[in-house]
């Protein structure tokens, strides 16, 4: 199979171009065009369309080495991010971030129950970033075992590191964070960051001891809610789209309470929860829960006009 997840393709017989969204045999790749259908179609079918760099990809090759001034030299940063595809939301692409002032020879290897394969390796500037690797998120269950080889070179009078040799296995909980801004790609994207080469763990005696005497009771900071509190899971997770349907309902049911209860904490009159239409699961669990409250006077479908039958506003006693 010459094409891979991600790549830009254009239909051979038929006025149509996409992404390739998924490799489904030997034969057949999946396309998502711009109304995000993905599209099974034969990958004889279909060429690549010549010119199109992925976003943030970057050639591999022999790269020139600029003089870093000795104070200046950073010897640590090398991380995985993983972002989503700009244009085909359901693809993750893997970069290789080196945030390191060294030159990085690098090697991956992935290895599923049928063994092994090389899928990249090449040079990395300092400062700089590649793709080395795409994904369907939904596959997170199927994805490979990852093994990188790393190795660290500079032309500076500094010592070379420990070569790296990394086996991941990534699972759901690795992408339990929020997503943070991915340094150095281009154009910027936000993903989660998987530090390759951790700094040592230092234990600080100090600071164990500190935490033996802690006062038993500290006064906790409950912050004012907004007026209306949106439960949509896209507003309250950036992970959302590796949980399951009931740890989506556990998430938004957690917010709403730590919200009511805020709301009663700061004795606001009112407040107005955005649960959605959907199947009507949530809206259902939350109307149980007031309708059982003590401190809750009543709660009413909130403005119609405004939110149609997917919000409801809570009245407090």
């Amino acid at each position: 199979m010459k094409y891979k997840l991600g790549d830009f393709v254009r239909f051979v017989d038929e006025k149509m171009e996409g992404f390739v969204t998924r490799i489904i045999d030997d034969q057949m790749i999946g396309v998502t065009g711009d109304d995000d259908f993905e599209i099974p179609v034969l990958a004889s079918k279909v060429t690549t369309v010549h010119g199109y760099e992925p976003e943030g990809s970057q050639r591999a090759g022999t790269i020139e080495e600029e003089k870093i001034a000795a104070g200046a030299f950073e010897t640590k940063g090398v991380y995985i991010a993983v972002a989503n595809d700009a244009k085909a939301n359901s693809v993750v692409h893997f970069y290789l971030v080196n945030d390191t002032s060294f030159q990085l020879l690098v090697s991956l290897t992935t290895e599923t129950q049928n063994g092994f394969k090389g899928e990249y390796s090449g040079i990395l500037a300092t400062k700089s970033a590649t793709k080395v690797y795409s994904a369907q998120l939904a596959d997170l269950q199927l994805w490979p075992k990852f093994i990188f080889h790393v190795l660290f070179h500079t032309k500076n009078n500094v010592e070379p590191a420990t070569p790296l040799v990394v086996i991941e296995k990534f699972k759901a909980k690795d992408f339990s964070g929020a997503k943070k801004q991915v340094p150095l790609l281009n154009p910027p994207a936000n993903g989660w960051l998987i530090q390759l080469d951790e700094p040592e763990l230092v234990i600080d005696a100090q600071k164990i001891k500190e935490s033996f005497f802690k006062p038993t009771e500290e006064k906790v900071e409950v912050s004012k809610p907004k007026g209306e509190i949106d439960l949509h899971i896209e507003k309250l997770r950036d992970d959302y789209q590796f949980l399951n349907s009931a740890e989506i309902l556990r998430v938004q049911l957690d917010y709403f309470q730590k919200a009511l209860d805020a709301a009663i904490v700061h004795q606001l009159p009112e407040i107005v929860f955005i649960h959605g239409s959907g199947n009507g699961t949530l809206k259902h669990e939350i109307h149980k829960i007031l309708s059982k409250h003590q401190k809750i006077q009543t709660f009413m479908d909130a403005r119609k006009e405004k939110f149609g039958y997917g919000a409801t506003k809570v009245i407090l006693k």
